[in-house]
């Protein structure tokens, strides 16, 4: 099984099988926390306008431009806040400046897209090697055009992982983010040190670093399940024994 990590979405980018898609700070892992809070379902859209034309009574938008809240948004983009929000049954639909953007190249060409994060870190990588059938890759989103650290030391977290699972063999890629999660000895550490986290600190959010450090503390992995109009449906995975049971 060949094990690959991008550190950046690009549009060139073709991928035949599983991609994990990495925005650690903080996309992956509020949307991880928003379906652990119940939500029914995670509509990921390219941008803010495609988020609102689908705002009703039924319908939460979530979301962050400058790490803070768009005008109009009932969320932001912080799991803490995810976690405690009233969306047990809801459809939340979320824009982010990173993290959307990147699980939107990975589902031009994947068969299975899922959203990782260190808070799911060992549930996702199990589903993903349990879906693939030649390729696990990752997609780090990076932040604004440039390789984050935290997402790659995310993908080194995961890369490690699944390398302690089953017969991978890493790539280039993977050996430099395998590198990256070894000259950390603490998640935290590695997070703060990210541009991602002093974005945070400079508008009062680096309590969201923190929660974002935490790692396998969450079951819940988005998977892509269908498309409505331009924005990515994601669903929680059922877990391995419920798909058993289901077949």
């Amino acid at each position: 099984m060949r094990l690959r990590v991008d550190p950046l979405p690009t549009e060139e980018l073709v991928y035949p099988d599983v991609v994990l898609v990495v925005d650690v700070i903080r996309a992956t892992t509020t949307g991880a926390a928003l379906l652990e809070a119940g939500a029914e379902a995670l509509y990921l859209t390219g941008d803010l306008e495609a988020a609102r034309a689908f705002k009703d009574a039924d319908v939460l938008l979530a979301g962050e431009v400058g790490g803070l809240k768009p005008p109009g948004f009932d969320l932001g983009n912080s799991p803490r806040e995810a976690l405690e929000a009233p969306v047990g049954g809801r459809i939340v639909v979320m824009s982010t400046t990173n993290g959307t953007k990147a699980a939107h190249v990975a589902a031009k060409t994947a068969k299975h897209v899922l959203l990782a994060s260190l808070y799911n870190a060992h549930a996702a990588a199990r589903l993903a090697l349990e879906l693939a059938t030649e390729e696990v890759a990752i997609l780090c989103a990076g932040k604004e055009g440039r390789v984050g650290l935290d997402d790659l030391y995310t993908a080194g977290v995961l890369a490690e992982y699944l390398g302690l699972m089953g017969e991978v063999e890493p790539e280039d890629g993977a050996r430099v983010a395998l590198a990256v999660k070894r000259a950390y000895q603490d998640p935290l550490e590695a997070l703060s040190l990210s541009a991602a986290a002093f974005a945070l600190k400079a508008v009062g959010l680096e309590g969201d670093v923190p929660f974002a450090a935490q790692v396998a503390k969450s079951a819940a992995v988005p998977l892509l399940v269908g498309r409505v109009g331009e924005a990515l449906i994601f669903k929680r995975a059922r877990p391995p024994e419920a798909r058993k049971n289901a077949e």
